[in-house]
Formats: C-alpha cells, structure tokens, sequence
C-alpha cells in the first residue's frame, strides 16, 4: 500500500496539496502522489515544475470525463416532475456515472491508505463511492462553503431524506455527504451556516505559517512558469499606487468586460491619486484582459493568487476582489472585497445568491 494520494481539479487544490506536503517534508513519511484533473483546468507546464520540485513521488493526469461525456446517461438526468421517479433514476445515474470513470482512472486508487479529494462533486467522487473507496474530502476554496453550499442547494428538497440516501450510497452528494467519505477538511467550521457533521477544521494559515524560507521558494518555483517576466510586471515603477484587481469567471462575458470596467473606474485609486493597475487573472477566466486593457498590466493568470504572498518586498496599495476570499492576503494595504451586493448589479441575484435561497431568505 502507498500512503497518500491528492486528486486536484484546480491550481488552488494543487497549492494546498503543496503546503500539506510541505508540512510533513522533514518527517520520515513517504512521498505522496498527486493527480491533476484535465476536466476543467489547463494546468499548463505545471505538471513538469511538479516533478522537478521533488515534493511529491509521482504526478499524474487523469482525463476526467463529465457526465455529458456519456450520452446514453442523459436520460437519467431529466426530471420527470415525479420524486419517486426521480430518485429510481438518480440511483442508476450515480452507479453508471461512477462505473464510467473506470477506463480513464490514472492508477488503482485502492492501492493508496489516505486518498485527499478536492471537489468530490467531480466524477471522480461518484467513481470513489461506487468503488466503495474511503477518502477524504477537501474544502474546494478558502472559505468557499461560506458563499455557497453546493451540496445543499443541488439538493435543495427534501435535502434529509436524499442527505439520507446518500450516507447509504445509494445516491451520491458531495461535500461530506457521501457514505465512502470520511470526512471533509474546511478552513473555519464557524463561518458555515449549516456544517455537516463531517466537517473538521484545518486552518489554511497554519500551514502557510509553518514555511521557512526554502518552502516558499519552492512554492514560487512550482507556480511561477516565467519568474523573470512575473518580476518585470511586477517592478514599482515610480512613486503612483498600486492597484491589484483579482478577476473572476463571473457573468457572462459580455457583462464581465462591464463588471471589471467598472471595478477599475470605481476602484482603481488610492489615497486619492490615480493608481497604476494590475490585473491577475483567475486561471479558468477566459476573457482576454490584454486586449480589453492594453494601457494596463496583466499578469499570467496559471497560478493561484496566494503565491504572491511569498515574493518579497511585494506590496500593493488596495486589492479588490468580487467573490474570491481575500482572507489570504498579505500583500496589500488594503483589501477591498465587493461581495454579492457589488454583483448584484450586473446579473440576476438567484444565480449567484445560492446560499440564500438554502434558507428561504432570497
């Protein structure tokens, strides 16, 4: 048996796989291995700084195939406006859906005693409990379940007696629900409204307070492709603030180029003065900053933002983020965080207040 396993669906899933085997580097532990899901990110030459950085024993890319991969399970996924019949059908789906993965699997998880799963409301969670495979689940983003609790709002309707099912697998629910997981680490257990009792508590700052100096270079070298040209970006140039605008695959794109107009016009001064701009693109943002803003800077967006905490003497006037949990930053002067309030202008508030409708409150 090899000791652990981290399947990734995102650069961020990758960070946080890092400073946990970064926190274990000088124990006499065996190295674990890591999978990068292709499913929804292109995770570019990260896979070869990887293995370069010798953190893990092996990385591997798994061609995760989503449920519109498989035509012949479209008919399971219909609503029949009838819940017995729903539910017969969602039964099925859960066991083809899994059973489906197997050919694409990129190593026999059994082999592994500790399997860490980011996103198990991927396939690679219905695979796992149609398996019968015990694994641990991990918070997908920094406070991510605060914002929305996709468990309970996919679910929404008679959520017990589906929550129910599930912990008999006989259906499947993400996020701490499913009968093979063990348990779900998230950073504050108090910040949820409504915690599954699987729930346990694993503050991101613990581990990011433990790196020495090597680790975080080692960080930088994994996530950072072109340090050179990062820095150059990056280089303070005269005496203006400075402005970081983190983005995000918000909207459609048409109201994206909007909303991060907008955010630049409102918020791109600080203690008065014009700033200089820099955007950070998220990795899975596909709207083309350059070309919107060639008068500002834009930086590769194929890392996580948390990275920038490593660099030194990096420092921003004000940060602005829309939805993404800046509680990580250190880096900036001020953190601007716009919120639901902010987004509710551009679109419909229910495709994006999700936690609200949970409670009946939107």
């Amino acid at each position: 048996m090899k000791e652990r396993i981290y399947v990734c669906h995102t650069f961020y899933h990758v960070y946080i796989s890092c400073l946990k085997e970064l926190a274990l580097r000088n124990k006499d532990i065996e190295k674990a291995d890591i999978v990068l899901s292709l499913m929804s990110t292109d995770f570019g030459g990260l896979k070869e700084r990887l293995g370069v950085s010798g953190l893990f024993a092996d990385i591997l890319e798994y061609d995760e195939k989503p449920p519109s991969f498989f035509p012949e399970l479209e008919k399971y996924r219909k609503n029949h406006g009838n819940i017995l019949v729903h539910m017969i059908k969602r039964i099925i789906f859960t066991k083809k859906l899994g059973k489906a993965q197997i050919p694409f699997l990129p190593v026999d998880f059994r082999k592994y005693k500790s399997i860490y799963v980011f996103c198990d409301s991927d396939p690679i969670g219905y695979y796992l409990n149609y398996a019968k495979i015990p694994y641990h689940a991990v918070e997908d983003g920094l406070n991510c379940l605060v914002h929305f609790d996709a468990a309970r709002f996919d679910n929404r309707g008679s959520f017990r007696i589906k929550a129910w099912m599930s912990a008999r697998n006989l259906i499947f629910i993400q996020n701490g629900y499913g009968k093979y997981c063990i348990d779900m680490e998230v950073n504050d257990i108090s910040a949820i409204e409504l915690p599954c009792p699987k729930y346990i508590e694993k503050p991101r700052e613990e581990l990011v307070s433990s790196l020495d100096n090597n680790g975080k270079e080692l960080l930088i070298n994994i996530f950072i492709a072109n340090m050179p040209s990062l820095m150059e970006k990056l280089s303070n140039k005269g005496d203006a603030p400075r402005v970081l605008i983190l983005t995000e695959p918000l909207c459609d794109m048409e109201t994206r180029k909007t909303l991060f107009t907008d955010i630049i016009d409102q918020h791109g001064q600080s203690n008065g003065k014009q700033a200089v701009i820099i955007i950070k693109p998220h990795p899975r943002d596909i709207l083309n900053y350059q070309e919107l803003f060639p008068e500002h800077i834009v930086l590769d967006g194929m890392f996580p933002m948390e990275i920038l905490n490593f660099i030194p003497n990096l420092h921003f006037d004000r940060v602005v983020s829309v939805l993404t949990v800046p509680n990580a930053i250190k880096f900036a002067g001020e953190v601007l965080f716009l919120g639901k309030d902010f987004l509710d202008k551009y679109e419909d508030p229910l495709l994006h207040r999700q936690n609200e409708q949970i409670s009946g409150k939107i």
